[in-house]
């Protein structure tokens, strides 16, 4: 009797350690790869389509951070970028959230008038703006050639105005 005893301990020990296992994610996770064309980032701000183009999207990694860009080209061209300083693979890393800002993000227009384009009016929004934590950058993929992921977060302009970046995906190649 005491053998069937630990024997149903044990087995619901087993039960409980693998639901557990299953339902915390990790950070090391870095969630699902997003749908974003390759060489491209795509999102939308504020509800409307965001899509760069592959020319002008590209990711660095160097010396413990890595740096994700794209830009939609054209004299009313948008962009978003993010970098990582403490980056070590795949991963979330949470934007904000304190005094040690170690992941930023921003948003940023720029107009180009052609009767003085050496003037452009230029807007960035820019997380984190507080302490709390402004949104995330998820990694799901590096190879030798691109990296791949998903991301969220809302930034503020110097003006007050915010932005909010939703359905974020990247799917860039390494330079």
């Amino acid at each position: 009797m005491r053998t069937k005893n630990l024997f149903s301990l044990f087995l619901m020990m087993m039960l409980v350690v693998s639901s557990l296992s299953i339902s915390c994610k990790s950070d090391d996770d870095g969630g699902g790869g997003g749908s974003a064309a390759a060489g491209t980032i795509s999102a939308k701000v504020d509800g409307s389509q965001f899509n760069s183009v592959e020319m002008a999207t590209f990711a660095s990694i160097n010396s413990g951070s890595i740096q994700i860009q794209g830009n939609t080209g054209g004299t009313s061209s948008k962009a978003i970028v993010m970098t990582i300083v403490g980056y070590d693979g795949v991963g979330t890393y949470p934007i904000g959230g304190g005094a040690n800002v170690f992941t930023v993000a921003s948003y940023v227009e720029t107009e180009v008038d052609l009767s003085n384009p050496t003037n452009p009016e230029v807007v960035t929004w820019s997380a984190p703006y507080d302490d709390s934590v402004a949104g995330e950058i998820n990694i799901s993929e590096v190879t030798d050639t691109k990296v791949k992921g998903t991301f969220s977060f809302t930034a503020k302009a110097e003006g007050g105005s915010t932005k909010t970046i939703t359905e974020g995906s990247f799917n860039v190649n390494l330079q």
